[in-house]
């Protein structure tokens, strides 16, 4: 073996053991307060909603620990174990051109991918969320997801991998630059595209009805001066009891959109507090600083990449005996979390500032109260524990957690206005 795969295989194996050693502080915490609900929530969780959540908790980390162990040994199997080489050999028996064996060595790499990944991912949805009453999935719509999400990979990746390949084979050698360019400006379509066209393979958006949730969320855009494409009610029960309510789009295509279950869950005035919650990252500009931040990520990632590509330990300490631009693509995208897994306390520390910054303006906007009340009720009934580890959560959390965000809000009302 060579420094470089040393340097790899340390780095992921410091991220996994630092992972589990996370979660572990985790199970401890949730289990240590099981017994009983916090005093801050008292009254308004009950036992049985907080010991659902602790255990809850426990099984997604358990999950979770496992899934970190079978990442670190397919990084070993895909690389020194031969699998990459394996699959590179195939993809060049197809006979096929420099391009297009390496589109399909792309294709074939995501697709078993996404085999390997199924398994956990059965067991999550109709073991786990079966087991504490959140799933609704059905083995048919698991399934159509499953051929859906093929089917998008097949349609959207292969010109994808076409494009890229073709730059970096015969654009020279800045093909980084350009090829960070082009996927930008895909990304960016993508923002643009995915509420109307990609969303509603899955899902049915219906315009919130006339009523009094509508009239509520209508007066707070029109105070805030928020435009938006329309108020659509997603029917997520059909798939998870969860409740959720997001943005999507830019521009002129921006969507509010509730899952059914959240406007079940929330009184309209608790709607309307974590709408403006919403609106205060549009106000603060945290959208556009996060696109600014995916944007000169990935150019460095491309350059990096550039500069990677032409190395041939870069290969060779990996089990790759050909070097070749879909090879050195997949190898960038196996190794690169080892190394970036570092910077997940940096950035769960930002989008918890943002997420006091929304916290601030729906106060402001909205009612604080009702805000802390809808939090609440998310909480209990998304099953989310209100005793988690604080070094588990600065590190993976990008929201506060619930004691902390809590009393900040209180802490806001008590200011004069």
């Amino acid at each position: 073996m060579t420094t470089w795969t040393w340097i790899v295989f340390s780095f992921a194996s410091i991220a996994t053991l630092t992972t589990l050693y996370l979660s572990l502080r985790q199970k401890a915490s949730v289990l240590a307060n099981r017994a009983a609900v916090p005093a801050r929530f008292a009254g308004k969780v009950s036992l049985e909603a907080h010991q659902k959540a602790a255990d809850y908790t426990m099984a997604k980390l358990s999950l979770g620990r496992i899934s970190q162990v079978i990442g670190l040994l397919l990084l070993l199997a895909w690389t020194l174990g031969g699998g990459l080489e394996w699959l590179d050999g195939l993809s060049r028996s197809f006979g096929f051109s420099e391009v297009w064996t390496g589109v399909s060595f792309l294709m074939l790499f995501f697709l078993i991918g996404q085999l390997l990944d199924l398994p956990l991912e059965t067991y999550a949805t109709f073991a786990i969320e079966a087991r504490f009453g959140f799933n609704k999935m059905t083995a048919a719509l698991f399934l159509s997801d499953i051929v859906k999400q093929l089917g998008l990979l097949l349609a959207i990746g292969t010109p994808i991998a076409w494009v890229i390949l073709s730059l970096m084979l015969g654009a020279g050698e800045l093909w980084w630059l350009y090829g960070w360019g082009f996927w930008t400006a895909f990304m960016l379509f993508m923002i643009w595209a995915y509420p109307t066209f990609i969303a509603p393979l899955f899902n049915k958006f219906e315009p919130l009805p006339e009523g009094e949730m509508k009239a509520t969320i209508e007066a707070l855009l029109k105070r805030c001066g928020f435009e938006s494409n329309g108020l659509f009610v997603m029917d997520g029960s059909k798939r998870s009891s969860h409740g959720n309510a997001y943005f999507t789009g830019l521009g002129n295509a921006k969507r509010i959109v509730f899952f059914d279950t959240l406007i079940k869950q929330l009184k309209p005035i608790e709607t309307e507090a974590v709408l403006a919650h919403e609106l205060g990252h549009f106000h603060h500009g945290h959208v556009k600083k996060r696109l600014v931040i995916m944007v000169f990520s990935t150019l460095i990632g491309f350059a990096l990449l550039g500069w990677l590509s032409a190395q041939p330990w870069f290969y060779t300490g990996l089990g790759i005996t050909t070097a070749s631009s879909h090879a050195a693509l997949v190898l960038f995208m196996l190794v690169m979390p080892a190394f970036t897994f570092a910077l997940a306390p940096l950035m769960s520390y930002f989008s918890r500032k943002n997420e006091f910054e929304a916290d601030a303006y729906a106060v402001a906007n909205s009612s604080g109260e009702a805000l802390v009340s809808a939090l609440v009720k998310m909480y209990e009934d998304n099953a989310s524990t209100l005793t988690p580890d604080p070094i588990y959560s600065a590190w993976n959390d990008s929201h506060p957690p619930a004691p902390v965000r809590i009393n900040h809000i209180e802490n806001l009302l008590k200011q004069p206005a």
